[in-house]
């Protein structure tokens, strides 16, 4: 029977030692954003979609958790708190926290404090004025006159018939959001228009009065798109 060729045992504790090392090294480069959702499907629905086709350059470098509370404005940050330390009592560590909200039809009051709380305590706002389904909307073009958001269905509709070839109904609990958006929308333009879209407001911190407007850019930028 042959011999086993003996490995010297100071070998095998270099190659332990560079292999955790290399672990380390690997879990260090790796960012945990924690994303709390106001509303319960339809912003949760467009990140996962957006989870699934992260960049090429970011894909094993970032990992999501996304959550839906379908509360309100003016308990969205203490949601998302709430998530944090929950997520860290499980042994996570969490390197940012955003939340996701819109303005609706809440008193301005409610809407700017749930900015102003963020900023206090370290919670990132990608908030939407006057909703969410604004973002998409910038995917086609851009908007600048204020819309209520009843109209914004009929819009996107408009939109997306127009590209996909055939009528488009849409329903906000879409889980093919991000997708379609990919498929037959800019989401470079997207961002760039948004970014236009805010600069109208600079310097401004009545944040429920600056209608259209969306923070969501900011997110997808930290997010590597």
């Amino acid at each position: 029977m042959a011999r086993k060729a003996k490995i010297d045992n100071s070998k095998l504790k270099r190659f332990a030692r560079k292999e955790t090392s290399r672990k380390q090294d690997f879990r260090a480069k790796r960012r945990f954003f924690l994303i709390v959702c106001e509303g319960a499907k339809t912003e949760p629905n467009y990140f996962r979609g957006l989870e699934k086709n992260l960049p090429p350059g970011v894909v094993n470098t970032i990992e999501l958790a996304i959550e839906g509370e379908g509360h309100n404005t003016l308990t969205v940050i203490q949601d998302a708190i709430n998530a944090k330390k929950r997520l860290e009592n499980q042994g996570r560590i969490i390197d940012e926290v955003w939340t996701v909200f819109d303005r609706d039809s809440f008193p301005d009051q409610n809407f700017n404090n749930a900015i102003f709380k963020g900023q206090a305590l370290g919670v990132h706002c990608a908030w939407t004025n006057e909703a969410f389904e604004l973002w998409y909307l910038l995917h086609f073009q851009f908007f600048q006159n204020g819309m209520s958001r009843t109209d914004y269905k009929a819009v996107i509709e408009r939109e997306l018939s127009q590209r996909i070839g055939q009528p488009y109904n849409y329903e906000k609990n879409n889980k093919d959001m991000f997708t379609l958006l990919q498929k037959y929308g800019d989401i470079k333009q997207a961002m760039a228009r948004a970014k236009n879209l805010e600069a109208v407001f600079a310097g401004r911190t009545d944040y429920a009065n600056h209608n259209p407007c969306t923070k969501v850019y900011e997110l997808l930028e930290k997010l590597g798109f």
